[in-house]
């Protein structure tokens, strides 16, 4: 098992010059076309990171402000959250805070637009 986990750092650490030999390697000698493992090989672990990023599905809506438009930003905000005036006005009061965490992204989205056409400035995290 040792010598796979060295073998596997040893395929993730090659350079692309390292990549495409081996590519042609495998192709002239054994016929085998590794296009797709070359691609993911050469691209390493920064690849997968960025996918990952791609990928968040739960989001943060942030009131970052209200804007000029504080009572309709408070009456968006009741709204959407379900609170009585006093919760949602205190929310808007202490921007930056966090209206809604750990949505899905269209969830996220629509409840930016929303509170951005109330007059909010709004961020997803």
């Amino acid at each position: 098992m040792a010598d796979l986990k060295a073998f596997a750092e040893q395929l993730v650490n090659l350079t692309v010059k390292e990549v495409n030999e081996l590519a042609t390697i495998l192709k002239e000698e054994y016929g085998i076309e590794p296009a797709a493992a070359a691609v993911a090989v050469a691209a390493g672990p920064a690849a997968g990171a960025a996918a990952a990023a791609e990928e968040k599905s739960s989001f943060d809506v942030v009131l970052k402000s209200a804007g000029s438009a504080k009572l309709q930003v408070v009456k968006a905000v009741k709204e959407a959250c379900g609170l009585g005036l006093k919760e949602a006005k205190d929310m808007v009061d202490g921007a930056p805070s966090v209206v809604k965490e750990g949505l899905a992204k269209d969830e996220a989205e629509s409840l930016k637009k929303t509170l951005e056409e109330a007059g909010a400035e709004v961020e997803l995290k």
